[in-house]
């Protein structure tokens, strides 16, 4: 501004000072014109008696100051108090006990899920929210109770209606403080009919076994989930154990990842990168017979000298290749269990920075939460459109819709 006392410096100096005390006065202003509105349209200065149809009641003056943290820093407002009448004021924009916004809430959340350790809470959201943040090494022990008690309310929601197309099942070992065995915690991520990808069980389970795999999928049943038409997991035999008793229909997908590290694990170093290609061959392959001859080559190329390793690859073929008898626009979704590992990543960052888990049910609350979280950037399948049609029971070979009249002769 030409010919302003103030240089561009000063106003760089104290922009965010100006900009708290903008949303400050914002919010205020709002609030008094939730009030104006409450007692019928009547403004500070009128009597009930000089606007038609007011309610009865009047303003009495203002609450103690009160802080209340945004994402962008903390500012100070009074909330207006109103006497003599017949309902109680209820703020839209700052609810009666709220301190913080969500986003500012969110933010907390998202410190404390990626490392951050308790003790270093205070000063690093004061140094981003300012001084009258509400926040305290507390406050963080009442997000964890507080989400204990959120994912016990989650597992008893109703699945009811959800149209369950794929889903995912993996789990991750945690080691809690207080307790002698790892826990497992046992995760399945569904894909719904319009394409969306849901978290849809977290819960601990001994060693991922069939018993705890059953018992989270009968707990799904119960809720009212359907059978998917394809489960993709890795190679544990719980799972499968498990999807054989509660989800029989189900088709059933191993991941290809686990396959191939499992493969590369019986081979020298020296041989890897050209297995890798091999391998990749196998997994890319355009149809299930291509898949076949890709993994003859390999079998070509090790078997006298890595028996082992071509033993695993051919290992629970039919199981490797499901992915087959679904549409090509879905197979880089169901080779794998990656729609589990790439949340997991950052649980495994978590779990690996706080190491002070003393229960597993915190462990389990925490993992939730952060898997939540995640869900809300979890990316649609690709070619939604086809969801549809594998729900109801549409037949593809190699990717490609399988014929009317082909269906009619099998």
């Amino acid at each position: 501004m030409q010919g302003s006392k103030w240089k561009s410096s000063d106003l760089w100096e104290t922009l965010e000072q100006m900009v708290r005390g903008r949303v400050q006065e914002f919010i205020q202003e709002i609030l008094e014109d939730e009030v104006t509105e409450f007692l019928g349209g009547r403004a500070k200065s009128q009597r009930r008696a000089t606007v038609e149809g007011g309610r009865r009641g009047y303003r009495n003056g203002y609450g103690k100051p009160r802080n209340l943290t945004l994402a962008s820093g903390t500012v100070q407002v009074c909330r207006p108090r109103v006497r003599d009448v017949e309902e109680r004021f209820e703020s839209r924009v700052l609810p009666l006990f709220a301190r913080r916004t969500k986003e500012a809430a969110e933010l907390v959340v998202q410190l404390y899920l990626h490392g951050l350790a308790e003790g270093d809470f205070e000063l690093a959201l004061r140094g981003l929210l300012g001084d009258g943040a509400p926040l305290s090494k507390s406050t963080v022990r009442r997000l964890r109770e507080r989400w204990v008690a959120e994912h016990a309310e989650w597992e008893r929601r109703s699945l009811a209606g959800r149209e369950l197309v794929y889903a995912w099942a993996d789990g991750i070992y945690v080691k809690a403080g207080l307790e002698k065995d790892k826990a497992a915690l046992l995760v399945v991520i569904g894909a719904m009919a319009d394409g969306t990808k849901e978290v849809l069980a977290v819960a601990p389970g001994f060693r991922e076994s069939a018993e705890s795999w059953a018992a989270v999928l009968r707990g799904l049943k119960a809720r009212g989930l359907g059978v998917p038409k394809l489960l993709v997991a890795d190679g544990n035999l719980g799972i499968w154990a498990a999807a054989r008793q509660v989800w029989p229909e189900a088709g059933e997908q191993r991941c290809w990842n686990h396959k191939m590290a499992n493969v590369l694990d019986r081979l020298p170093k020296r041989e890897q990168t050209e297995a890798k290609r091999l391998l990749r061959e196998v997994v890319y392959a355009e149809s299930r017979a291509g898949a076949g001859k890709a993994r003859d080559a390999f079998a070509d190329r090790y078997a006298d000298t890595y028996p082992k390793a071509v033993e695993i690859l051919a290992g629970d073929w039919g199981r490797m290749t499901a992915f087959f008898d679904f549409p090509a626009g879905h197979w880089r979704h169901l080779r794998t269990t990656n729609v589990v590992e790439s949340p997991f990543a950052a649980v495994r960052l978590r779990t690996s920075a706080a190491k002070r888990f003393r229960k597993v049910d915190g462990a389990t609350a925490l993992i939730w939460k952060l898997l939540i979280v995640a869900e809300k950037r979890f990316r649609k399948l690709n070619s939604p459109h086809l969801l549809p049609g594998v729900l109801a029971g549409k037949r593809y070979a190699d990717g490609k819709p399988v014929p009317a009249e082909e269906r009619r002769a099998a």
